[in-house]
């Protein structure tokens, strides 16, 4: 340690803002934002709080973590289960979340195909057989278009006056810059990756000692598919499934009826209420007005226009909504005028499919039937 560096100095210089983990997940989520991967596997997960970051990320439609404890992924896995406003209101991306125990050093089928891969602070806790087969592991049987692997730097430890020699107890080794940067060149010229390095946690000013985190983001030169003879080698399974779940997505057409019929009766009452009080003003016109003035005569003819009215189906045609006692007819050309039901739907025929069964139709299909409370103010008054 640098006799020259006070202890409240050191205090200073090893807090960092965000914390350093904050930082390396922060560094993924920009990443994941700038290339968009729809399938993302965090090896080394943990404790999952990165996947818990990455599922809202909306451009992921498959989220893998493995790891090789199973106890410390099932203390926290739950976090990964969809929340009731997931199923109340459903994205209209698929995402699947699946947790994997297993060791990064083992080849599994079902880590093939995926866009990126990251390895955040795992490395270090290979043993040295599996360190050695992990680029063959990743880089070569995996072979994800990108990969992100992080890594103490050495050179920052004697900056942090909690560490002896190692940062944590169970890691084997901390390279320096030099040695992860010439383990990641090697590796990446093997398998026809490039490299760049970069790194979070900014050194003190004065400090030329690299960040505190090292980082290497690996890009595959050339993307391909994954061979199907690669599927058919590898047919056992040799990762346990800890936990999976499918979250509710539009593309499901059970959730996406059900936002359907949610929307179509908001659209349809909103419509109602509308006409209601159109009513209820046209009401009350006719109650300050003397019996048999041009106005009642107005007024009359509105009534046996909304009450009287035979509802046909060439009328439903009309896009104005229609009455008939406490009832409105909403025509569902109306709804489907509505920006979000034309959204979701997409052809007036598959609003009318979803529709159908769930909500109340007219005899002939073309109108929603809503039931309004409606009270004759003068009827009223006459009764007090």
């Amino acid at each position: 340690m640098d006799g020259t560096v006070k202890k409240d100095d050191l205090v200073r210089i090893i807090t960092f803002t965000p914390p350093l983990y904050k930082q390396r997940y922060h560094f993924i989520k920009q990443l994941v934002d700038k290339h968009k991967p729809k399938k993302v596997a965090d090896l080394g997960c943990a404790d999952c709080r990165l996947l818990w970051m990455l599922k809202f990320c909306n451009c992921i439609e498959e989220l893998v973590g493995l790891d090789i404890s199973e106890e410390v992924m099932k203390e926290t896995m739950y976090m990964l289960s969809p929340l009731p406003s997931d199923y109340l209101q459903p994205s209209e991306r698929q995402l699947t979340v699946t947790l994997l125990q297993g060791s990064v050093a083992h080849k599994d089928p079902c880590m093939l195909g995926f866009d990126m891969v990251t390895c955040i602070e795992l490395i270090e806790h290979l043993e040295a057989k599996e360190l050695e087969k992990f680029p063959e592991v990743v880089f070569g049987f995996m072979s994800p278009a990108m990969i992100v692997i992080s890594t103490p730097n050495s050179e920052f430890n004697y900056l942090l006056p909690t560490v002896s020699l190692f940062r944590h107890p169970d890691h084997k080794f901390e390279w320096n810059r030099t040695q992860f940067q010439n383990w990641a060149v090697s590796v990446a010229a093997r398998y026809d990756y490039t490299v760049e390095f970069t790194g979070v946690g900014e050194p003190p000013h004065g400090k030329d000692v690299g960040f505190c985190t090292q980082i290497g983001v690996f890009v595959r030169k050339k993307l391909r598919n994954v061979e199907p003879e690669r599927f058919e080698e590898y047919q056992r399974r040799v990762y346990k499934t800890i936990f999976k779940v499918i979250y509710p997505s539009l593309k499901d057409e059970k959730y996406l009826q059900n936002a359907v019929v949610n929307e179509v009766f908001r659209a349809a009452e909103i419509i109602a209420r509308k006409q209601l009080d159109y009513k209820k003003s046209e009401d009350k016109k006719h109650c300050d007005t003397l019996i048999g003035t041009e106005s009642q005569f107005q007024q009359s003819s509105f009534q046996m226009y909304l009450d009287d009215f035979p509802f046909s189906e060439a009328d439903s045609k009309i896009m104005q909504p229609m009455a008939k006692g406490n009832v409105i007819y909403v025509p569902l050309a109306k709804i489907f005028s509505f920006s979000k039901v034309n959204q979701l739907c997409g052809t007036f025929e598959k609003l009318s499919k979803l529709i159908t069964g769930k909500i109340t139709l007219s005899h002939d299909g073309s109108a929603v039937m809503i039931e309004m409370e409606y009270e004759d103010e003068q009827q009223d008054s006459d009764q007090n």
